[in-house]
């Protein structure tokens, strides 16, 4: 995964900032932490990242607000 994705801040993120930015590539999905952009990203590989947040979605992960 490389740098040059198109980034974008997460919608749920908040004001507080506590943000987190994604970006898709062909072969990952990329999460990296707003306030340190050139700081380390997290990988994932397409097919679960889109079960992950169907889980988020549909409450599935415990506690949500």
């Amino acid at each position: 995964m490389g740098r040059d994705g198109v980034w974008r801040k997460s919608s749920r993120s908040g004001g507080e900032g506590n943000c987190v930015e994604v970006a898709g590539f062909a072969d990952a999905v990329g999460v990296r932490d707003t306030k340190d952009r050139q700081g380390p990203a997290l990988s994932f590989d397409p097919t679960a990242w889109s079960r992950f947040v169907g889980a988020v979605r549909a409450g599935r992960l415990g506690d949500q607000e």
